[in-house]
């Protein structure tokens, strides 16, 4: 019989994929593999995310339940890969050394051949989804280039490295032929894409590639950066219906002093310019970002310069998160003198004040009609999402389904009858 190993994901999308890629270039002669399955096997493999504090607790409190129930007989094998154990692999080894074997997140084809025991590589395109099968992240790149003053992704994951044209559309071909109608292209910064080749941004050509590709009929784009983002990149992106207008962008603070010292490389004017830019050029585009509170030095003239920002700038979409001292980063470096409860009350004050804007919003929608793709079931009701709004992190659509059944991953045009700060209701016409 097949030994049977159950993977743990933990972290970003951008885990998630490394998580699909091994299991799919595991040999299904001599493993039965699931993703967070309750069900018992021989084997657990932890991906795990290394990026703040909060992520590398997690990490560790799952390590340890595994370590746990490995002792108690209910597993034989622990396999640890991913950003934690990429960042601190002596002392992990040395703490938990209940685990069998250790991988760091840029050895995954070591993993592969560990595992295979046949001197196998992993290939991209093999992947077994772990989302619903009708979208699937497609990730383009690998590290970062950036400097920025508070992140380790650089230390974890290292130079930015593009991957091919050629390679990810023939990966995107089978995510096509396997049902996959969403694509989410991800990376640390997909703006920065084929700048490590090039030296100019090959996003609009991977692009121009992806929207050719049959069955696939939205493409969101995530994880873009503010800094060189072209007018090239916009003309693609309004000039083809495949592509969501929808981006996501983290701009972490507007104030200019705050930003020079994250080492961002640009300012409180250029970004208002290029939120501006943004809005002209794509009219209707919907703008998620990413905030941060409580960076060393923040006052509160900057934190409510930032508050008066959000006020006026009405994200669509935002989130928040409070600032985490980070080993080996420039901004470690600097006193985090900022309490951590007024860090949190300073990020609760943000979202108290993006939710009323999101209710504002949504409620504009009512009387409206949006085209949906379907997610999942949930009791009578089905859920589903706009062209404006990623799973797991946006809006959702609630449809009701008395009247039709209604499948899983299709496409309905919905008419909205009510709207609350992150939901919207409505029926299918």
């Amino acid at each position: 019989m097949p030994k049977s190993i159950n993977f743990i994901t933990l972290g970003c999308s951008k885990n998630l994929v490394d998580s699909e890629k091994i299991m799919g270039n595991l040999n299904q002669n001599k493993y039965s593999v699931t993703h967070e399955s309750d069900e018992h096997a021989s084997i657990v493999i932890i991906n795990t995310c290394g990026f703040i504090n909060d992520a590398k607790d997690e990490s560790v409190e799952t390590i340890l339940h595994y370590v746990d129930a490995k002792n108690n007989g209910k597993i034989k094998e622990l396999i640890v890969f991913g950003c934690l154990s990429q960042r601190y692999p002596e002392e992990l080894k040395k703490e938990i050394p209940e685990v069998d074997s250790w991988f760091g997140v840029n050895n995954s084809n070591e993993l592969v051949d560990y595992l295979n025991k046949a001197g196998t590589y992993l290939q991209e395109s093999r992947r077994i989804l772990s989302t619903p099968k009708h979208y699937a992240y497609l990730k383009i790149a690998e590290g970062c280039d950036r400097t920025c003053s508070f992140c380790a992704i650089p230390i974890i994951r290292g130079k930015y490295r593009s991957r091919s044209i050629n390679s990810l559309a023939e990966e995107a071909k089978v995510l096509a032929e396997k049902g996959v109608k969403e694509l989410i292209l991800i990376a640390q910064d997909i703006s920065y894409y084929g700048m490590d080749i090039g030296k100019k941004s090959l996003l609009p050509e991977l692009l121009d590639e992806l929207v050719k590709i049959e069955g696939i009929e939205w493409i969101r784009l995530n994880y873009a950066y503010p800094l060189n983002f072209s007018n090239t990149l916009l003309t693609n992106i309004s000039k083809h219906d495949k592509i969501c207008k929808y981006l996501d962008v983290p701009l972490q603070h507007i104030n200019s002093n705050i930003l020079r010292s994250m080492k961002r490389g640009i300012d409180k004017a250029g970004t208002i310019e290029f939120i501006n830019r943004l809005r002209d050029k794509l009219p209707g585009i919907v703008l998620r970002t990413t905030l941060m509170t409580g960076y060393p030095g923040e006052t509160e003239n900057d934190f409510y310069e930032l508050l008066d920002f959000v006020k006026q700038t009405r994200f669509e979409r935002l989130g928040v998160f409070t600032y985490s001292p980070e080993e080996g980063t420039e901004a470690y470096n600097i006193e985090d003198n900022i309490d951590q409860r007024l860090k949190q009350q300073r990020a609760d004050i943000l979202m108290y004040e993006q939710q009323k804007i999101s209710l504002d919003i949504n409620q504009q929608k009512v009387g409206k009609i949006f085209k949906v793709i379907t997610d999942r079931r949930e009791d009578k009701y089905i859920i589903g999402r706009t062209e404006f709004d990623a799973p797991e992190v946006d809006n959702e659509v609630i449809i009701s389904d008395t009247a039709k059944e209604l499948k899983q991953g299709m496409f309905y045009n919905v008419h909205i009858e009510d709207a609350t700060e992150f939901e919207i209701y409505g029926s299918v016409v």
